[in-house]
């Protein structure tokens, strides 16, 4: 199950107490301050794990809390500092804080951190020549996690146009594929290999008319697109369930550029699909001449055109 979102709560330690003691022999019957100070809570850590594909564990396990520091003891002993926690999170996760709902951090490098809650200092010992004091809170808070994919290409069209079959057929993954729309309910990724180099690829879950303003699964996952630098727009050539291809083309378009004026300006490569179908010929010369741009010829059902496909985008890469 893909999970691009959650919720948690966190509570970094508490600082130890310092101790209050007095050191007394036979020749000190007055006592000689002498307790130490409290060892510091655990912080709260969130950090990067490229092993990770997924939010799905914060579903089930939303609290985390940190470890006290040990209690300063006599003899100028100081307490045990506690343990940091350490939350793992996939490649592309924004930290948001619920509460002032700024964004601590983006971690998009593997082994990135950010300490989100730090722990409570140690109390002072009486050694300071003071009275000894109580160790200070650690930090609570509520914190959001956002994941948006890295990709480097995403896949944009409507329902049924044949992205999960084409990303099965340029790249290593293995979306579910079926003759019905809304097969894909969360983005895939796979690696595709062009002649030069290779590529992350995203296939996202179909858009429809009105995904920008929250209609269709699209809306959810459009996000995921924010970081890609080059976006495929599949086009059915064949006008599955009597589809317009020009009407198509435009109306993705419009929920882009709806969506995010940035998303809207990335490169696109406009791919024709399903062009072993007869009727996809006679929509083909009406497309060209409706958008006027290069338009590479695909069968992603029989693998056609594809390596054309491919470099074309690791040539806009």
């Amino acid at each position: 199950m893909f999970i691009d979102g959650a919720k948690i709560n966190v509570r970094a330690g508490s600082g130890g107490k310092g101790c209050q003691s007095l050191h007394r022999d036979k020749y000190q019957r007055q006592g000689i301050p002498d307790g130490g100070d409290g060892g510091r809570g655990a912080d709260i850590i969130i950090r990067a794990d490229r092993n990770l594909l997924t939010l799905l564990d914060f579903q089930y396990h939303r609290h985390f809390f940190g470890a006290n520091g040990g209690q300063g003891s006599s003899n100028h002993k100081k307490g045990r500092g506690a343990e940091d926690v350490i939350i793992r999170v996939p490649l592309g996760t924004a930290i948001q804080d619920s509460a002032t709902g700024s964004v601590l951090r983006d971690l998009d490098v593997d082994g990135d951190q950010v300490i989100i809650a730090r722990g409570g200092k140690g109390g002072i010992g009486n050694w300071h020549r003071r009275e000894a004091t109580a160790g200070e809170p650690g930090e609570e808070k509520v914190i959001i996690l956002d994941l948006k994919l890295l990709a480097d290409v995403g896949v944009v069209g409507f329902p049924n146009a044949g992205k999960s079959t084409l990303i099965s057929a340029i790249s290593n993954a293995h979306p579910k594929i079926a003759p019905y729309p809304f097969t894909t309910t969360g983005p895939i990724l796979g690696v595709a290999t062009g002649t030069h180099r290779k590529f992350v690829i995203a296939d996202i879950p179909g858009l429809i008319a009105g995904a920008s303003s929250g209609r269709g699964l699209g809306i959810k996952f459009l996000k995921h697109i924010e970081r890609t630098k080059v976006l495929i727009h599949l086009v059915d050539m064949a006008g599955f369930d009597g589809r317009d291809p020009v009407e198509d083309y435009k109306n993705i378009n419009l929920e882009l550029k709806n969506y995010s004026k940035e998303v809207y300006k990335k490169p696109q490569v406009v791919c024709a699909n399903k062009m072993d179908l007869p009727v996809a010929q006679d929509n083909l010369k009406r497309f060209k001449k409706a958008i006027k741009k290069t338009v590479y010829l695909v069968s992603a059902l029989n693998k056609q055109g594809l390596e054309e496909l491919v470099d074309a985008v690791a040539k806009k890469l």
